[in-house]
């Protein structure tokens, strides 16, 4: 009786397999590289509270992992964006490589006000020296001796800013300057700096030099002199960790800002503010992103 039923247990267990049953499942096969998949990106939810008012004509807010928009404010209106852009520049620099390379200043290099570091013509100093003084500090002449170095000459430096621009996705930009000195015809927005700031956050090297609060830079000379981050959220904020101011008449106060909290990034974008709110502006929005229940 047992063997019977043995029997026909197996004939039925035959009869669904050769019918597209439910055949024992086949291992996936692995990548040809060998390497695990990709884990899938995760999409970034938007927080539940209003995002707060901010005085700056532009803004937006982003979530550095999934590039997703939190949340925008005239964030595609073209404007200048000042030292912001230094961004591109120092993404620019990485890209042409040989870092440790030594930059011998020239006297044009100081053709730029007014917030400068007065290098000497004749000194001598790494790509790496000088791009950390350009994220901290915002030195124009040093932006000026980065892109004659890298690229041969302020307009070729141009060309080179507008072509990574491209193709990173900016749409709405033209830089005619390493620095963000106002000239006509030289804009950006809010989302395209977004996109910059984002590319930059995934550079070691810049998310280093961006959440560096002070150092001291060391002239051929010997002098000395501490250069302290002109982001003031770097020191009001614990979790911020840059990453670019930008001031003049035509762009007003500008700043990028990276913060890391719960398991999440974000970087905020106000541009066109004022001095009494663009450090309280940023600091609120990094805070309404940020400040809330760890990422699933």
């Amino acid at each position: 009786m047992i063997r019977a039923r043995f029997i026909a247990l197996a004939l039925t267990a035959l009869l669904a397999s050769s019918c597209g049953g439910n055949p024992t499942p086949r291992p996936l096969p692995r990548p040809i590289s060998g390497n695990p998949p990709p884990a899938p990106v995760q999409v970034a939810s938007i927080p539940q509270t209003p995002p707060p008012a901010v005085a700056g004509e532009s803004a937006i807010v982003i979530d550095v992992q999934s590039g997703r928009v939190l949340y925008a404010k005239n964030a595609d209106v073209q404007r200048a964006v000042a030292s912001t852009q230094k961004i591109i520049t120092a993404l620019c620099v990485l890209d042409a490589g040989n870092i440790d390379k030594p930059i011998l200043i020239e006297a044009s290099d100081g053709a730029c006000e007014p917030t400068k570091l007065y290098l000497k013509a004749g000194d001598s100093y790494t790509r790496r020296e000088l791009l950390k003084v350009l994220i901290v500090k915002s030195a124009n002449d040093v932006g000026r001796a980065l892109a004659r170095d890298t690229a041969g000459s302020q307009e070729a430096f141009s060309a080179m800013m507008n072509r990574k621009a491209a193709s990173l996705g900016m749409r709405n930009s033209n830089f005619l300057n390493p620095h963000g000195l106002t000239e006509p015809g030289q804009y950006s927005t809010a989302r395209d700096m977004a996109i910059a700031a984002r590319a930059a956050y995934r550079s070691p090297l810049i998310r280093s030099y961006a959440a560096t609060k002070a150092f001291t830079f060391r002239f051929n000379n010997g002098r000395t002199i501490l250069l302290e981050n002109t982001n003031k959220v770097l020191k009001t904020l614990p979790y911020c960790d840059g990453m670019k101011t930008g001031t003049t008449n035509a762009s007003g106060r500008c700043l990028i800002s990276s913060g890391s909290l719960n398991g999440r990034s974000v970087i905020a974008v106000v541009l066109k503010s004022n001095t009494p709110n663009i450090w309280s502006d940023s600091e609120k929005l990094l805070k309404w992103a940020l400040e809330r229940p760890p990422a699933s």
